[in-house]
């Protein structure tokens, strides 16, 4: 059973831990502190090792990323209260969860039915977060029909720039990507105008590929 002193003890270890590997937004912090990352895996006898520095294997043979990895994208963003957020690859929905505690209204798409229904329940109807909006479709297409946006962060390794991401982008907003075939690097990419970016590095990180069309239920 998790006590509430339990469950203290272990957010506030990963925190100082984020904030020792460089994550000084105190608005990333905060949001770690809100979000429960344990509601997120299946298997609650885990429950602990989701407050460490590790990848845990979810549904449709996919994993919810380090805690560090979902920091460092989010301070990346700069969000700011108000912010309209495309997330590509919902996942197990705790990066999208962070960027809603973080003040930012989040569009999240996932291409496997059966983790789109699956997360979109858990963030909908068990977590009630009323500012993210589930999406089932083609990361690669975005959704083009609530663009544009302020911010856009792909949480998947990406060959390429995706051009309708890009053209989905507000002039002055910014892009986090993992860019590369299979170590990625990080990027930032700030719109300029229609056509001109600003591109930025941040390191080396491997993710999952960044994959075309929807997968659904067998």
């Amino acid at each position: 059973m998790v006590t509430e002193y339990m469950l203290q003890g272990a957010k506030k270890s990963l925190i100082d831990w984020l904030s020792q590997q460089g994550i000084t937004d105190a608005n990333v912090l905060h949001a770690f502190d809100v979000v429960e990352r344990h509601r997120f895996i299946d298997n609650t006898l885990l429950w602990s090792r989701a407050y460490q520095n590790m990848p845990i294997r979810i549904a449709c043979n996919q994993t919810i990323s380090q805690p560090i990895t979902v920091a460092f994208q989010s301070q990346l963003l700069n969000i700011v209260k108000g912010d309209k957020v495309l997330e590509i690859g919902t996942g197990s929905g705790f990066q999208a969860a962070i960027l809603s505690a973080m003040g930012a209204s989040v569009y999240t798409i996932e291409r496997q039915l059966e983790l789109f229904r699956h997360t979109r329940t858990l963030l909908l109807n068990t977590l009630k977060m009323k500012n993210i909006h589930p999406y089932y479709g083609d990361g690669f297409k975005g959704i083009p029909d609530k663009a544009p946006f302020d911010k856009i962060i792909v949480t998947c390794g990406a060959p390429l720039l995706p051009p309708a991401l890009f053209a989905q982008l507000k002039v002055g907003g910014c892009l986090v990507i993992p860019l590369g075939e299979n170590v990625q690097q990080m990027k930032r990419i700030t719109k300029i105008d229609e056509y001109s970016y600003q591109e930025e590095s941040f390191g080396e990180f491997k993710f999952v590929p960044m994959l075309q069309n929807i997968v659904k239920i067998n």
